[in-house]
């Protein structure tokens, strides 16, 4: 009953009938905001013509949100629904002839490949692989489908288990991850590949006779610095490897004729995390690595490599785009539907001549669009925005301004619908994570932490500061807070909040800030080191102390390369850069949040501080949400957090009585 309620308001949405009505309101509640259908992993029909997405919708009775995907047409018409079933279905994936759709689904408990015929009929089990599968991939002929999936769990370590009990040994007990390759007429499997080593994405070469893979040596994201290409026969299973070099080489895409693979490499540059990346190519066999985007200021994302050409996307400030690469002249054009413009997701025809895509901007909610590459003309396909259109229209704009050392900085500032020049309003920042993310002016799109619009409707302008080390910018910028992590990153947003404080928008006194991750590490910063600024913060999974940090993380090398040393080679620099260093000058109430099993910034940072600012008799409340890592993925925690923010704000930006 769930999912039919939910179809008939949504085809409705998509025909735009009645939306005013259906959800016309003064303002959206967090409940509203969670429970938007979001378009997602558009795919483009081999000839053009159709476009398949997946639309995410909120499952409140089990905690989740599913997807199921819908099939919309170049030419006009309403997109419909493929899918109805139990769970997820996602990742989908045309044939090469059009006629089918291969798509991964867990609606019968593990993650498996499934087709369905456009002709109709229902979907078709392909794998039942007993740990479920990750990347998959059509050959070019259509008659296979290659796929990765994790190696059993070891003899010897279900023995020890049995001995012992539970036990994992830290850096030991790897789960290697590979190749296999399903005959869709026999359903008969072959494994491709073996060792010790785990396999990322991959492409098939032209002829179906060869994938190319990336591969690292563990599973674990601090090894991430040793993905290399290689290329396997698969008649053979005979494997050569034809990308060896520090840093990681990833994202494998052969060329039309086969010739060559174009990949995304460090180059071997030994600080991967803030340096530019760049798209190579080699020639399997010759071993020739040749960079393509040396001269393009910023990390290329590959998405394609067509007969028109490689296509690749990138952000560029706050706007981002998809871009053309000829792998001759190594000239980079820019294709763009308006200069303010937000594409994501981008998939072309194997001619590169038409691209689906997610768009949005100021004033559009993301939705799927198709467009001829040349002129980028675009038609929307789906029309999730009408779920918005009777919603209050926020105004959103991007502002400058110059930090202490002179840098340039934007952000993105969000005004309520109602705003009134000449009114000082309340002000809370809200910093994204990273620190190389990206904050954008999208409507209704920060769900999970923090209600922006919420916000908004009690009467507060918004800021989200794109400080130093954000993408888009280029490399010296990214650059700009390594040895200088939270210091350099404060004085930009209180840069921003002195600009809005000197244009008479904003009232000083009522400012408040908040962030997750490399945003709740600001946010700790801000609550220790400049606690005199702010009436309230919200820590979100933030670093507390860098050394606590270093010796807990899953990613030590993100450590390394941003301070440049261990905490016993430089123990200073990982203490004037830690929050904890300054707890004696906290007194800001600040709200913690954090995931109880977060592998990423494990949860000592959230234990440390909250027992520093009890010590300094700070009001503090830390929240534990168990069961989560380093992301809230269930929707009753994304209420759970976004409500303890309303009503932490409210209580002390306002003076409102909190509300839960």
């Amino acid at each position: 009953m769930r999912r039919l309620v939910g179809l008939s308001v949504f085809c409705g949405l998509c025909l735009g009938l009645g939306s005013g009505q259906a959800l016309a309101q003064a303002a959206p509640s967090i409940d509203d905001l969670i429970n938007l259908k979001r378009v997602g992993a558009p795919a483009i029909s081999p000839d053009g013509r159709r476009v398949v997405f997946t639309i995410r919708e909120t499952n409140w009775d089990d905690n989740a949100y599913d997807t199921e995907l819908w099939l919309g047409n170049a030419t006009g018409g309403a997109p419909y629904q493929l899918t109805n079933a139990p769970k997820s279905s996602m990742q989908p994936a045309w044939s090469s002839d059009g006629a089918w759709l291969a798509f991964v689904s867990d609606r019968d408990g593990k993650r498996q490949i499934y087709r369905i015929a456009l002709a109709g009929g229902e979907a078709e089990k392909i794998t039942t692989s007993e740990d479920g599968v990750g990347n998959f991939a059509w050959s070019p002929k259509g008659d296979q489908i290659a796929f990765t999936t994790p190696d059993a769990v070891t003899d010897a370590m279900k023995e020890r288990d049995k001995q012992w009990g539970e036990i994992r040994i830290e850096d030991e007990d790897q789960r290697y991850t590979h190749l296999h390759v399903i005959d869709l007429a026999s359903k008969e499997v072959k494994r491709l590949t073996s060792g010790a080593f785990v396999v990322g994405s991959f492409d098939w070469s032209p002829d179906g006779a060869r994938l190319a893979f990336d591969h690292r040596v563990t599973s674990d994201p601090a090894d991430g610095g040793s993905a290399d290409i290689s290329v396997v026969t698969v008649a053979t299973s005979a494997r050569e490897q034809v990308v060896s070099q520090p840093g990681p080489d990833t994202n494998p895409r052969w060329s039309p004729d086969g010739s060559q693979i174009a990949f995304v490499s460090a180059m071997s540059k030994p600080s991967y995390f803030y340096l530019n990346s760049v798209i190579a190519t080699v020639t399997p066999g010759r071993g020739n690595i040749q960079s393509l985007t040396d001269a393009f200021d910023e990390d290329p994302s590959l998405v394609a490599w067509t007969r028109a050409g490689i296509y690749f996307s990138a952000s560029q400030r706050t706007w981002s785009y998809l871009f053309g690469l000829n792998p001759v002249t190594k000239q980079v054009s820019k294709h763009a539907v308006r200069e303010q413009w937000i594409g994501s997701s981008y998939s072309l025809t194997p001619d590169g001549a038409t691209v689906a895509f997610i768009g949005s901007g100021p004033t559009e909610f993301p939705d799927v669009y198709i467009a001829p590459v040349p002129t980028m003309a675009a038609r929307k396909v789906s029309d999730t925005g009408a779920q918005v259109a009777a919603w209050p229209k926020h105004g959103r704009e991007v502002v400058r301004w110059k930090s202490q050392d002179g840098a340039e900085i934007e952000g993105v500032l969000h005004k309520p619908a109602d705003f009134q020049a000449g009114r000082r309003y309340p002000l809370l920042v809200v910093i994204h994570g990273g620190p190389t993310g990206v904050s954008r002016p999208v409507p209704y799109g920060q769900v999970g932490y923090y209600p922006v619009d919420g916000f908004l409707a009690k009467g507060a302008l918004v800021l989200e500061p794109n400080y130093r080390g954000s993408a888009g910018y280029g490399e010296k910028f990214r650059s700009l807070n390594v040895r200088n992590l939270g210091i350099g990153d404060a004085w930009d947003v209180l840069s921003g909040i002195d600009l809005l404080v000197q244009q008479g928008l904003v009232d000083k006194d009522r400012v408040g800030s908040m962030g997750w991750s490399q945003g709740g590490y600001i946010s700790a910063f801000l609550t220790t080191r400049h606690a005199d600024r702010f009436k309230a913060l919200s820590v979100g999974a933030g670093i507390s102390d860098w050394m606590t940090y270093y010796v807990n993380t899953d990613i030590h090398p993100f450590t390394r390369q941003y301070l440049q040393a261990t905490p016993w080679d430089d123990p200073k620099i990982y203490a004037d850069t830690s929050p904890m260093t300054y707890i004696k000058q906290a007194r800001t109430p600040t709200l913690i949040q954090h995931g109880e099993n977060d592998a990423r910034v494990p949860i000592p940072n959230a234990f440390q501080l909250y027992q520093g600012l009890r010590d300094q008799k700070v009001p503090v409340q830390l929240s534990i949400f168990k069961g989560f890592g380093h992301g809230l993925t269930k929707p009753k925690a994304n209420r759970g957090a976004m409500q303890q923010n309303l009503d932490w704000f409210s209580k002390y930006v306002w003076g409102a009585s909190e509300s839960r």
